[in-house]
């Protein structure tokens, strides 16, 4: 087993704990709801906690879920945050994802390892990965988790942010559902595959980029719609391929990857490493979601971590994470107003003010939460 850095330093625990246990930690913040669909951290957790066992999770399983999701919605990704107890909550009631299956995980190398997510709900099998990603970086400096049988794990940067906690650099992504059609096709046969990374900041403030490979998210597009304006064309295209400035013709088409040709080189690189090579499904070999709910969709993740300690000293480390920042920060701003920033900072100014003020849910989260929470009986 090996020692925790950071709050957890000096005890030894399970492999991948170290980091889930520092979160844990920070996050216990009581806040004071402002307003019936404001609510502090804690009270989020245990209301989503229960609501995952109401669909049937076992209460460790239901634990985790809840945390990555939660500390989506403390990202201010509330797209991926416990809204999500809608699409999973449906799919776990179909029977399209198992809310008691038999995760495991496979050493296939000293520092790499498979795991089997036999059809988990997608934050428990990020999860395992994770720590099992940790535990081959913590022995041999770098390590590499493939997970197959898994579905949507939620946004990459809840799992980025628990490995830099944990002293270990990172690079992340997952394979999704079929939204992107090829460099100069007319039709999807690629999914917006999200990537991220991130580098721990020994006292201060980790590096975090969490991006998908579309130009923007579908709601973007769905949101121009309902409010009766167009898009720019660089957005997405009608179903023949072309681009379009409207956006229902967008919504009826496909996403456009950022970059051009290199987006669309990143994104296959993405389900390469995700779907490919973790031997689940790739490309068009993908089910959806919303078409099949009640089909798993055996979707990929790749957890790839350094352990940075291997690297120097956490002093060193900081020294140099503090220059990186120092340099960008210094840069003078074209407006004043908008300084410029390192990627992450955004996101944790939101989840210090949250933690301070509450997390506000839609009133359609907060009702699902309830109905499904009061079905456990204690």
């Amino acid at each position: 087993m090996a020692p925790c850095h950071g709050p957890m330093a000096g005890r030894r625990m399970g492999p991948g704990h170290c980091g889930m246990m520092a979160a844990m930690n920070t996050a216990q913040h009581e806040t004071k709801p402002s307003s019936p669909g404001t609510l502090g951290e804690a009270e989020l957790l245990a209301l989503g906690e229960r609501a995952f066992r109401g669909l049937g999770l076992p209460a460790d399983d239901a634990r985790v879920v809840a945390r990555v999701l939660v500390t989506a919605d403390l990202f201010g990704l509330s797209t991926h945050g416990l809204s999500r107890v809608e699409s999973y909550g449906e799919r776990l009631l179909l029977g399209g994802i198992k809310a008691q299956p038999k995760i495991t995980v496979e050493q296939v190398a000293p520092a790499m390892a498979r795991v089997d997510g036999d059809n988990a709900i997608g934050p428990l099998v990020g999860m395992r990965s994770l720590e099992a990603a940790m535990a081959a970086a913590k022995a041999f400096g770098i390590g590499i988790a493939l997970a197959r049988g898994s579905n949507h794990f939620g946004p990459i940067s809840p799992y980025a942010l628990l490995a830099a906690e944990a002293g270990f650099a990172s690079i992340i992504g997952s394979n999704a559902t079929t939204t992107i059609a090829p460099w100069g096709g007319s039709d999807a046969r690629l999914g917006n595959s999200p990537v991220g990374f991130g580098v721990p900041h020994p006292g201060g403030r980790p590096f975090l980029l969490d991006m998908a490979m579309s130009v923007v998210a579908r709601a973007k597009i769905r949101n121009a719609f309902k409010r009766g304006e167009q898009i720019p064309d660089t957005w997405g295209t009608d179903a023949g391929g072309r681009p379009t400035t409207d956006p229902k013709a967008a919504l009826d088409g496909f996403l456009l990857p950022v970059g051009g040709h290199k987006g669309y080189g990143l994104a296959l690189w993405v389900d390469l490493f995700a779907g490919l090579l973790s031997d689940a499904a790739f490309l068009t070999h993908v089910e959806s979601w919303t078409d099949a709910p009640e089909k798993p969709q055996n979707l990929g993740h790749f957890f790839i971590l350094i352990d940075t300690t291997r690297l120097g000293s956490p002093q060193w480390l900081a020294a140099r994470m503090q220059d990186f920042a120092n340099i960008l920060h210094d840069s003078p701003p074209v407006d004043a107003a908008k300084p410029v920033i390192v990627p992450g900072e955004i996101e944790l100014d939101r989840m210090e003010r949250q933690r301070r003020e509450g997390i506000t849910l839609d009133a359609t989260t907060l009702r699902l939460l309830r109905e499904h929470a009061a079905k456990v009986q204690d």
